[in-house]
């Protein structure tokens, strides 16, 4: 039977001590709250001086010089318990209750938000609500100034955007079709997502599940099966992790370590989400025909189908609870038979990529 890259000719190619800490306000604190007293402990000291403190708390920041707890009040009478609490105290103009009732007002005004306004927040130790506006764009400033409320504007350059992850295993889709996201990687300069060969021959933009990743890069098909897209999006990251679907959480790339003759492996792909099997075979040229002679391709009877071309190959997960660490092995080349009788499939190893190209797995 003539094995055939995984592609689709239509739609798809392929607290005890924290109340301790409180002495009433005639004692004095032992010592000073700081961050080595851990998050437990500051949450609560930070939550009982709110309470006590009424309408005269004004919030609580660590000293971002001494690490020490500060607490903010808009009553110096206040100041000797809050010494007593093991904080440093602050007078302030505004109550958190009014900063809150600022920065509520400038919730209430988006129905004519402009795109130049990045957002707003409560600067805590300045105790003033700020107002990001995109290059100092005249249109946001008169937004902020309109509300009636005291802001400070502050100047960023650029607005946010929604981050996602591009993830081995998932969608990755080209203007002919879609294949798998094998695995990221990086250089010097730049970061790139590997997928096979030919995925990558179909050139142009590149997308993932989130939006646009970039451009495809390199490719390499026939001969071998592998291929690069360079992310050009800043709002894309690329972790070293690979998808098991509704098998469990993400498993964790820690090298690229080769599974011999025997050895177990799994595979993620968009179409039969995650399947195991071993390695059957090294080195194997395969026919694809038409032509299309791979070489060095690793063959295993984990199954697959079209659109898991360029989808991840790991090493087995090992049992026992944390997350789980593999070894990356090769993206999906192509193969025989489906994952309802089985059948046999063919990796592009990851490491002749890596050298071809001077690239470096990602790492968290």
């Amino acid at each position: 039977m003539i094995r055939r890259p995984l592609r689709t000719l239509t739609v798809l190619i392929g607290a005890a001590a924290a109340v301790t800490a409180f002495a009433s306000p005639a004692s004095a604190a032992t010592s000073v709250l700081n961050e080595a007293a851990g998050p437990v402990t500051l949450a609560a000291a930070q939550q009982k001086l709110g309470t006590s403190l009424g309408a005269a708390f004004a919030g609580t920041w660590l000293d971002t010089t001494t690490g020490e707890l500060v607490v903010g009040t808009t009553d110096a009478r206040q100041s000797a318990r809050i010494r007593a609490a093991g904080a440093n105290p602050k007078v302030l103009r505004h109550s958190a209750a009014e900063l809150k009732r600022i920065q509520s007002t400038l919730d209430n005004r988006t129905a004519d938000l402009p795109d130049s306004v990045a957002g707003w927040y409560v600067d805590v130790p300045a105790n003033e609500v700020v107002v990001s506006v995109v290059g100092g764009d005249p249109a946001g400033r008169a937004w902020a100034a309109s509300a009636g409320v005291p802001v400070r504007v502050e100047q960023v350059k650029s607005a946010p955007r929604p981050l996602w992850s591009v993830v081995g295993g998932q969608g990755l889709y080209f203007s002919g079709g879609a294949c798998s996201v094998g695995f990221n990687a990086y250089d010097d300069d730049d970061h790139y997502v590997i997928t096979a060969g030919h995925c990558t021959e179909l050139g142009g933009t590149v997308r993932g599940v989130g939006g646009t990743i970039g451009k495809v890069a390199k490719s390499s098909f026939p001969g071998n099966d592998y291929g690069t897209v360079k992310v050009t999006h800043s709002d894309v990251s690329t972790p070293p992790r690979v998808d098991r679907y509704e098998d469990g959480s993400d498993v964790r790339i820690e090298g690229a370590d080769v599974v011999g003759v025997g050895g177990r492996i799994c595979r993620s792909g968009i179409t039969t989400h995650w399947h195991c099997g071993r390695v059957e075979a090294l080195d194997q040229t395969v026919n694809y025909g038409n032509g299309n002679i791979v070489r060095g391709l690793t063959q295993t009877d984990a199954c697959a189908e079209p659109g898991d071309s360029g989808g991840s190959f790991v090493s087995r997960p090992s049992s026992g609870s944390g997350t789980k660490l593999v070894q990356a092995q090769g993206m999906t080349s192509g193969g025989s038979g489906d994952c309802s009788e089985g059948g046999t499939t063919f990796f592009q190893p990851v490491k002749e990529v890596l050298d071809r190209y001077d690239l470096t797995l990602e790492k968290d």
